[in-house]
């Protein structure tokens, strides 16, 4: 059985199971569906050696970092609305609303890059993994690692440049 034919059945028997255990944690299943979704067609387009016995265990790991990726990201907004609440001078709310743009315009470069440049990147950036534990985390080799960095890096540098000037027009 295949790759595609064996996360397809996976997906079809256990998706209500994964949603639940995603839904509880976060306390919303709408997110909770989309996140599911995003795990199965990750594993989808990876090419990973899965077997039978592997895939409960890596679903339920990149479901459980799926979970703790929400809670960093909410936990960024919050900090912003917190931060716009205690401060009411007008340059101050303009400046967290800047950074709140600069963050969605990451976040959709970061879409718009390769899978493993994307997760290479997110690991060091919100991770805050080096290069050498991303290596080894990964089982990649270090310059590889290091250079779908730089990749990331110039790729999400130059998309936010782009935008910002197109903001400004």
């Amino acid at each position: 059985m295949n790759n595609h034919t064996l996360i397809s059945n996976y997906y079809a028997q256990h998706r209500d199971e994964i949603v639940s255990f995603i839904a509880v944690r976060i306390a919303d299943t709408q997110e909770a569906e989309d996140r599911v979704q995003d795990l199965f067609l990750r594993l989808l387009s990876g090419h990973r050696l899965i077997t039978l016995q592997t895939l409960p265990c890596l679903v339920y790991t990149m479901a459980q970092h799926s979970v703790t990726d929400y809670f960093r990201r909410r936990h960024v907004v919050e900090e912003y609305e917190h931060y716009l609440k205690n401060n009411e001078s007008a340059e101050e709310i303009e400046s967290v609303i800047s950074a709140r743009q600069l963050m969605e315009r990451m976040e959709r470069s970061l879409a718009r890059l390769p899978e493993d440049c994307g997760r290479i990147y997110r690991l060091h950036i919100y991770d805050g993994l080096k290069v050498s534990d991303i290596a080894q985390h990964l089982a990649l080799p270090y310059k590889q690692v290091e250079n779908r960095l730089g990749q990331a890096r110039k790729h999400i540098r130059q998309q936010i440049t782009a935008s910002a000037l197109l903001a400004a027009i």
